[in-house]
């Protein structure tokens, strides 16, 4: 991912909003998709890499106690600690991925992977999904929500990331599908909503 770096670099340092995510509908409509396939109310400790501008991270923190985002470009990291500022419960660090993973953060029970496997080439892809193995809480939840259509700056298929998340062996929840984007949930508690709330 190192040698994408000037691209994110250039492209945050032009616009504090690059992709439009505070102003374009399929935006807030898909972060409100993802929102809602979470299958609890709040989470303990929550990882959101690739953060960017931090519009997500400012939704995730509703519903989370803890949650450290990061990102590899110095500029999307400091747009979105202006965004964050006031948040007690946010905190976003520079993280350039996998090397960088927070393993001595300990264990998340929320990973929420949007918009960043495909930048990855396939074996740091792979380290990505172990070090998503390795700190998901015995209760946790893995999010996956990632651009379908082809673009320059694509190093791996969207279908391949999944695969690689697939592969760790955890229950899958929910799975979303549309032309645009594909949207998965694995948990390590395999039991739907309602049997969490003994509704069945």
């Amino acid at each position: 991912m190192n040698d994408q770096r000037p691209y994110f670099e250039s492209l945050y340092a032009a616009s504090e909003d690059p992709y439009a995510l505070r102003h374009r509908w399929y935006e807030a409509r898909k972060r409100a998709l993802l929102l809602a396939a979470l299958p609890r109310e709040r989470f303990r400790s929550a990882y959101e890499p690739g953060c960017g501008a931090g519009e997500l991270t400012l939704a995730l923190s509703q519903r989370c106690d803890h949650l450290l985002a990061s990102d590899f470009s110095a500029h999307a990291v400091d747009i979105a600690r202006k965004r964050t500022g006031e948040l007690a419960n946010a905190h976003v660090a520079h993280h350039v991925l996998p090397a960088d993973w927070p393993r001595e953060a300990g264990q998340f029970d929320l990973i929420v992977l949007s918009e960043l496997g495909y930048f990855l080439d396939r074996n740091d892809m792979h380290l990505l999904a172990a070090c998503c193995q390795d700190t998901l809480a015995a209760d946790g939840t893995l999010v996956a929500c990632d651009w379908r259509p082809d673009f320059a700056q694509r190093r791996l298929p969207t279908q391949e990331v999944h695969d690689a998340l697939a592969s760790l062996g955890l229950a899958r929840l929910a799975f979303h599908e549309e032309a645009d984007f594909v949207l998965q949930v694995w948990t390590r508690d395999g039991r739907s909503v309602a049997e969490r709330e003994g509704i069945r």
